[in-house]
């Protein structure tokens, strides 16, 4: 689904029309996440999540955190719910054996850095993860997950496109208000470049305003590759695939060709084969993000670049204090 313009005007007349049915979801989401877990973890549960659809920088946010805490010497281990594979789990992941039609795009890229659990019973993956001896869970996008408890939840949000119009789907880009979302919050994680954080500081609604703030920035891994001048055709299926084309500028690389794909979009060989197609033609090189890469066809890996990005956060200082509070 791409965003409808609309989500981003702040008192459109389809946005108006449609928020009668934006305040359906809303109650539904908060009757939802209003009933009490249905389990309770014998160790801490950090949860990662978000008020809007689609990417907000989830995926970055996880692990820097299973490296901020494996750092500190403790056993992490990821659930998550393993959106667009085909297992519902709880099983763990194994990106010797697991595809992304298995588990996912973004478990096989947690899993690299620690154990990750695939569940769409996450009470259930997190089960599995205290059995096999987890000190800390994370829960990957969590924020409207009520069957575990959590004991600390960060809600993150892009800098770039804040909450758009704040209003709930489908007369906004919302799950459920901001409001609602913050009460169950201890920090709201703003992710974007400097001049978008102070946008964002300008419309930031004052309920998400009133929680701690961190801010970050998603910052490209140098990967010995000189990308100044290099000639691309960049493609995307991830929630801002325009983040990705503006980092690619960023580096220095000649974006001739920018694809924006629907969020998870399967990476089909006929699709494969048109853009490997453009890129001879333009003379340039296929480049992708990290998380569309473990969905590409076998064959075409070897024609195709990646540009990692990492969160950096401007200070840890408040977070680091929170991990301390729950004895990590």
């Amino acid at each position: 689904m791409r965003a409808p313009a609309f989500w981003h005007r702040p008192d459109g007349v389809l946005s108006r029309a449609l928020s009668p049915v934006g305040a359906f979801f809303a109650a539904a989401t908060a009757r939802r996440v209003a009933r009490q877990p249905d389990y309770d973890p014998p160790c801490p549960v950090i949860s990662v999540g978000n008020a809007n659809l689609g990417g907000t920088g989830k995926t970055p946010t996880v692990i820097a955190l299973a490296e901020r805490l494996q750092a500190r010497g403790r056993n992490v281990m990821v659930i998550t719910r393993g959106y667009g594979g085909a297992l519902a789990g709880p099983v763990q992941v194994d990106p010797n054996r697991h595809t992304a039609a298995d588990v996912g795009d973004e478990p096989l890229l947690h899993a690299a850095f620690c154990p990750t659990i695939v569940a769409r019973d996450r009470a259930a993956g997190a089960r599995l993860a205290v059995e096999a001896g987890a000190e800390v869970l994370l829960l990957d996008d969590g924020h409207q997950t009520p069957t575990l408890r959590k004991d600390l939840s960060l809600l993150s949000v892009d800098a770039v496109a804040g909450f758009g119009n704040a209003r709930v789907v489908p007369a906004g880009p919302l799950r459920e208000s901001v409001a609602a979302a913050a009460r169950r919050a201890q920090f709201l994680l703003s992710i974007g470049p400097a001049r978008a954080q102070t946008r964002f500081d300008e419309t930031c609604p004052a309920a998400a305003k009133a929680l701690p703030r961190l801010k970050g920035s998603l910052v490209p891994l140098p990967m010995g590759l000189p990308w100044t001048d290099r000639r691309v055709l960049a493609f995307a299926g991830i929630g801002h695939p325009e983040k990705f084309f503006a980092t690619l500028r960023a580096e220095g690389a000649l974006v001739l060709r920018a694809e924006a794909l629907a969020d998870h979009q399967p990476l089909t060989p006929s699709l494969m084969t048109r853009l490997e197609t453009e890129a001879k033609a333009l003379t340039a090189q296929l480049v992708t993000t990290e998380k569309d890469f473990v969905r590409l066809p076998d064959r075409f890996r070897p024609k195709v670049l990646s540009l990692p990005v990492r969160l950096r956060l401007d200070d840890w200082t408040q977070l680091d204090a929170a991990l301390d509070d729950l004895g990590l």
